[in-house]
């Protein structure tokens, strides 16, 4: 592992690429957070979804489940948005924070019918070339394979992994769905460096500019970073991002609980962001590979703590 490793992000994907992409079509009023979800995809609506929000997909308060079924094997992205549509709901939305794959695919799939870009191509072009950010985006280059951390053995559309007979997934997304989707999918899929993954966080903290680019304004990062799950909800989340929740122990034991945000990735990445003190902390790690039995739960935590630690008595001592 070097300093220029890139990783599968995982569920990074979620806030680096999807959730800046809806927001940028938020600004420009293409998409509105209380629009139907069924406005832009009418088959998505069967089974009581009708009433299902854009901003209940953002915080994860649509009532849909976790995931399709793993153990059963589809190919392309309209596949998956066929059966997300036939799917029943887990609960009614708005009652509970159900954390879902299935929500962000589908906020992938809005982003691709409102612009007309894929979401690879959407990405690439309006947020990782403005950033600089070159050594990010969905299916690497052959050229950059040397360079990215494998995951498990894994057959094309098999899940679970593990078998002894294949390759490791190296430079093809870890997450089962993703790759049923052409390893293109609003939930899983990116990969990227720390180095790149700093751009991004800087751009968020100096409120969706870095180095003249502007990616978001910041309206619309105050926006996506404040609590936007209903009130009396134990777990609480921004708009795509973690704030205090069930899925929040990285941000360890001292970074300010709900004046920061971040969210991790089940390959054993995350990131965790603090506007107040300007700084923000990157987790890379590959926990998956060999086996998929690795667990960095803990140390996230553990490094965030040292991390906030350190920021408060350097900027104590200004």
């Amino acid at each position: 592992m070097t300093e220029d490793t890139i990783f599968d992000l995982a569920s990074l994907t979620k806030v680096v690429a999807t959730t800046t992409s809806v927001m940028q079509l938020v600004e420009q009023g293409h998409v509105r957070l209380r629009d139907p979800v069924a406005k832009f995809i009418p088959a998505f609506g069967a089974g009581g979804k009708g009433a299902i929000t854009i901003l209940q997909l953002l915080t994860h308060t649509s009532g849909l489940p976790p995931d399709l079924p793993l153990e059963t094997e589809f190919t392309g992205s309209d596949e998956a948005i066929r059966r997300a549509g036939e799917m029943a709901l887990a609960a009614p939305p708005g009652d509970r924070f159900i954390y879902s794959d299935i929500n962000f695919f589908v906020l992938g799939e809005i982003v691709f019918r409102v612009s007309g870009e894929r979401l690879d191509r959407y990405v690439q072009a309006h947020i990782f070339e403005p950033l600089q950010m070159h050594d990010t985006g969905f299916v690497p280059a052959d050229a950059l394979r040397s360079r990215i951390a494998p995951t498990e053995r894994c057959r094309p559309l098999a899940w679970p992994c593990g078998d002894p007979n294949v390759p490791f997934l190296r430079g093809v997304v870890h997450d089962p769905t993703a790759r049923r989707m052409g390893n293109v999918a609003g939930h899983a899929g990116l990969f990227s460096t720390a180095a790149d993954l700093s751009r991004f966080c800087r751009m968020l903290l100096n409120r969706g500019m870095l180095d003249g680019a502007r990616i978001l304004s910041p309206a619309a990062v105050d926006r996506m970073t404040v609590p936007s799950t209903p009130p009396g909800l134990k777990d609480v989340r921004g708009l795509g991002w973690d704030i205090d929740s069930a899925e929040s122990p990285n941000r360890g034991d001292l970074f300010p609980v709900g004046a920061s945000f971040g969210h991790t990735g089940w390959t054993g990445t995350s990131l965790w962001l603090d506007p107040r003190t300007k700084s923000y902390v990157i987790f890379l790690s590959n926990r998956v590979h060999p086996d998929g039995k690795g667990d960095v739960a803990a140390l996230r935590g553990a490094v965030a703590t040292i991390a906030a630690a350190v920021v408060s008595e350097l900027t104590a001592g200004r």
